[in-house]
C-alpha cells in the first residue's frame, strides 16, 4: 500500500508500544487476541474485580465481536455492556481495545489514565475474517458465539481513535 505508513503491532502490548502511536494511525495487529461482546464482557469484568479471571490480560487485546462460523465484525462498542467494561480491563491490563463507535470523555479519560488505546476496524468481515489463522473458546461456551474466545491473527488491520487523551470523535 504505497504512501500508507502502516505500524506493525505484536501482542501481548507493552506500554513502550503505544508511547508513539496516535489518533489516525493505522496498524497491523498480529499475535493473540481475545473477543467478547455484550454477554461475555460484563462477566469477564465480574470474574477480574474477584481476582478470578480466566485469562490473563496483561498486554491483551480485546476486539468487540461475536465468533461465529459467518466470520468476525466489530460490533459498537459504545453499547452501555461493553463500554462500562474498558475501564475496569484496561486496569486489569488491556492495552487495546478494538471496535467501533465513539465512546464517551469518561472512557477516553480512563485509557489515557491506564495507558491502553481505543482502534477501530474496517467494517468487512470477509476481510476481518481472513486474517483469523485459529480460534477457540477460553470462558463462558454457553454464551455461543458471544463466549470469550481467543484467536490467533495475523496483518489484522485497525485505525488508532483514542490514544493519549485525545479522540478523533
Amino acid at each position: 500500500m504505497e504512501g500508507i505508513n502502516l505500524k506493525i503491532i505484536k501482542t501481548p502490548i507493552v506500554s513502550k508500544t503505544l508511547q508513539n502511536l496516535k489518533t489516525g494511525d493505522q496498524i497491523l495487529i498480529s499475535g493473540t487476541i481475545l473477543t467478547g461482546r455484550d454477554a461475555a464482557l460484563p462477566r469477564l469484568v465480574k470474574l477480574v474485580e474477584k481476582g478470578e479471571s480466566p485469562i490473563s490480560l496483561e498486554g491483551a487485546v480485546i476486539m468487540h465481536t461475536a465468533v461465529s462460523p459467518a466470520g468476525i465484525a466489530p460490533t459498537s462498542s459504545n453499547k452501555t455492556e461493553i463500554e462500562n467494561s474498558i475501564i475496569p480491563l484496561s486496569k486489569a491490563g488491556v492495552k487495546i481495545h478494538m471496535g467501533k463507535g465513539a465512546l464517551s470523555s469518561e472512557t477516553v479519560d480512563a485509557l489515557k489514565r491506564y495507558d491502553s488505546i481505543f482502534v477501530v476496524t474496517p467494517p468487512a468481515a470477509a476481510l476481518l475474517t481472513s486474517k483469523v489463522l485459529s480460534s477457540e473458546v477460553v470462558s463462558f461456551p454457553e454464551e455461543g458465539m458471544e463466549a470469550l474466545h481467543r484467536l490467533e491473527i495475523k496483518d489484522f488491520p485497525a485505525i488508532i481513535v483514542v490514544a493519549h487523551g485525545e479522540s478523533i470523535y
